[in-house]
């Protein structure tokens, strides 16, 4: 079910909506080198390939690069050929998870419900991306990971702090999408890095 690209990453991906590709690489290796390194540019940003591509020239053997927002099977091959392996979607497309699952990508789909999770793990999606997190709150998430395999990752997105990631670890939530707690369009690598390190250092706090 995990897939080997996440396992030498800590579980935390930066959602990088709105990047430009003349700023992605260097706040890429921002997040690198505070300790992130699974890096998703959605769909619905400026010329989302183009950041992925560069990006994935300039740290692809390293980080895990990829899209968010990936809503058909069309949009995953073109990430897959610019460069990209992580597919991240808001939305549970069984099509979506098999087409990752054949090209050697990383599917992280979206899911609200015990019905979509396990038809997404059915399908082959290597972890689960629970959104929007907010409305289920650790509760919600702690109730669908009781009937879940016990070795499928789930990961909160959507209304998660740094001062909340203990709850949801507590709650059993493995892993987290960041997205505008990380970057806002206009910031600055030093700034993503800030923010970035603060995120880093709040969940290697909560896992001892």
């Amino acid at each position: 079910m995990t897939h080997p690209a996440t396992a030498q990453h800590r579980p935390l991906v930066a959602i990088l909506r709105g990047v430009k590709p003349d700023d992605v690489v260097a706040i890429g290796a921002a997040l690198w080198d505070a300790g992130i390194g699974m890096i998703e540019v959605p769909l619905n940003s400026p010329q989302p390939l183009q950041s992925i591509r560069v990006l994935a020239d300039a740290m692809g053997e390293r980080a895990l690069i990829g899209a968010g927002t990936v809503l058909t099977v069309e949009q995953a091959d073109e990430v897959f050929e610019a460069g990209g392996r992580l597919i991240v979607s808001p939305n549970m497309r069984e099509d979506v998870i098999r087409r990752t699952v054949e090209r050697d990508g990383v599917s992280f789909p979206g899911v609200f419900t015990p019905t979509e999770a396990f038809a997404a793990l059915d399908a082959g999606a290597h972890g689960l991306k629970f959104f929007p997190a907010s409305i289920h709150g650790p509760d919600g998430i702690k109730a669908i990971k009781a009937v879940l395999p016990p070795d499928c990752p789930v990961y909160a997105v959507g209304g998660v702090s740094v001062p909340t990631i203990g709850e949801w670890l507590a709650a059993g939530t493995n892993g987290f999408g960041i997205g505008s707690n990380i970057f806002k369009p206009g910031w600055g690598a030093k700034q993503v890095g800030e923010h970035a390190r603060a995120f880093v250092a709040a969940y290697d706090a909560a896992v001892g």
